[in-house]
């Protein structure tokens, strides 16, 4: 017996509680986007009416996609969420690549992305008067020194990452609610607050006479499904959830509402305080946030929201090296290649190897980007930035499995109607969902086609890489008897 096999016999620890699971899905999903995009947003939306629709809509979709996770997810309780689930409704193929997407690209990035986020606003509030603030090499160390240290945190047990994340995502969520009451509390220092039916009623110049309404909100939406990304959270670590049956859908759909709540509010905030022709200023897009703050509190108000954006991103850290890793684990499972990937530590109760491995990817990339960045330093930059376009092709790649994930709700009642489930949707709510995706990805297809493409690209390269499992014989065999003999018991606490 190999050493995986032996690791199989020891199951991950169901101690996650119901208030965790709803902050495993708030904190997963506020990170700096609803900090960062307002300012892009407004951009290309030009319009308020058109912008706050996007947010509301985006909401909406969120839990109409959470409506169909949580069926899922109560149905299907196993580690890996969206991996587990595209593989029993379509074969481990599609399963595999949406997996290896997120594996390989998705949350190492994000862990260099985040990372460096967190040390340059820590650089802001330790050298307020540098330009500079923390050197690059210093600010590389600091950012590894980060992963790691969440990285272990989340090895020594699955409720250490839980109450990481249920105090930061208390925090945040704070944050993000001082933003959208603050201006009601303390008005504007300087200038009074936009009135409603100004801000109903103004809207910028339109950059391209051409362009529909329709492609501009489908390009806005884009950005804002990207702040909402994440919402489906919960469920990686559904094996680790109490009572899943319950609890996860539970998580998802009060999650996503006070998300829903949160979102719609402060960027009703931002436009109220913030004029929009600021908003789209050059070095303004990004800092939104910190206007808001410094023209209703002064000087400290910057501070603070640097304060704040660092514990968003610290607990968005976190939260990826929590969920995250259960993806590869999952994987494992199944993949020859992957499959010492897939044990359980015996000390720990968690898939230590595949956090282990998910935060040296991180920690690879960002260490590969700084020595990039600084052998082109000096080259002039042209286009969208970096940032935009890989949320571009990240949201569009996400948003296909998305579908697909949706969908599954439809196949698996065909296919397995005798699976007990907990949670049952109206069959109203997928159609829905996957009626109005499909004209929002056509648009994004249309009016982002290299960003598409490259989404589309990253996912398949994936494909290689499991052909070569096959060869190698990965272990497999009938799935609805492989899921079967995994389900006895699944639902029950340990």
């Amino acid at each position: 017996m190999d050493e995986r096999q032996s690791d199989q016999k020891v199951s991950l620890l169901r101690a996650l509680g119901p208030g965790m699971a709803v902050a495993i899905v708030v904190g997963n999903v506020i990170g700096s986007g609803i900090f960062a995009t307002p300012g892009g947003i407004a951009a290309d939306g030009r319009g308020f009416p058109l912008i706050i629709f996007a947010w509301v809509t985006g909401g909406l979709l969120s839990l109409l996609g959470g409506l169909c996770f949580a069926e899922l997810g109560a149905m299907l309780p196993r580690a890996g969420g969206m991996y587990v689930y595209l593989k029993h409704a379509y074969g481990r193929p599609v399963g595999y690549l949406q997996g290896w997407t997120q594996f390989i690209f998705g949350n190492p990035g994000s862990l260099g992305a985040l990372s460096i986020i967190f040390v340059a606003h820590l650089g802001e509030i330790l050298f307020p008067d540098s330009a500079e603030g923390i050197s690059r090499y210093m600010t590389l160390a600091l950012s590894v020194t980060l992963i790691v240290g969440l990285a272990a945190v989340n090895i020594a047990g699955v409720l250490w990452g839980g109450w990481v994340q249920s105090v930061t995502t208390v925090f945040k969520a704070g944050v993000v609610l001082a933003v959208a009451v603050l201006p009601f509390c303390v008005g504007g220092n300087e200038e009074p607050m936009i009135s409603f039916g100004e801000l109903w009623a103004k809207a910028l110049p339109l950059g391209d006479a051409g362009e529909s309404a329709a492609s501009r909100f489908a390009l806005v939406l884009l950005a804002v499904m990207w702040a909402y990304n994440g919402w489906h959270g919960i469920t990686p670590v559904a094996e680790e959830v109490r009572e899943p049956g319950k609890n996860i859908p539970r998580a998802l759909l009060v999650g996503v509402g006070v998300l829903t709540a949160l979102y719609v509010s402060a960027n009703i905030a931002y436009h109220l305080v913030v004029p929009m022709e600021e908003m789209v200023a050059e070095g303004n897009r990004e800092k939104v946030a910190i206007l808001l703050f410094d023209r209703l509190l002064g000087p400290v108000g910057g501070t603070l929201m640097a304060v704040g954006v660092m514990v968003s991103t610290f607990g968005a850290i976190n939260s990826n090296l929590l969920l995250g890793p259960r993806v590869p684990f999952a994987m494992g499972r199944d993949d020859r290649l992957l499959g010492w990937l897939g044990a359980v530590s015996p000390r720990f109760r968690t898939p230590a190897r595949a956090i282990a491995v998910q935060a040296a990817m991180g920690v690879v990339l960002l260490v590969g980007s700084t020595l990039l960045v600084d052998r082109l330093r000096g080259s002039a930059e042209t286009g969208p930035s970096v940032f935009d376009v890989m949320t571009s092709f990240i949201v569009f790649s996400s948003s296909i499995f998305y579908m697909l994930a949706v969908a599954a709700v439809l196949v698996l009642r065909r296919r397995h109607p005798e699976w007990e489930r907990p949670f049952r949707v109206h069959l109203l709510v997928p159609i829905a969902y996957l009626v109005f995706y499909s004209w929002f990805l056509g648009h994004v297809l249309l009016g982002k086609p290299i960003e598409a493409g490259i989404g589309i690209a990253m996912t398949l390269s994936g494909l290689p890489v499991f052909l070569l499992g096959v060869v190698l014989g990965n272990r497999g065999g009938d799935e609805s008897k492989v899921e079967n003999d995994s389900l006895k018991g699944i639902t029950s606490d340990e």
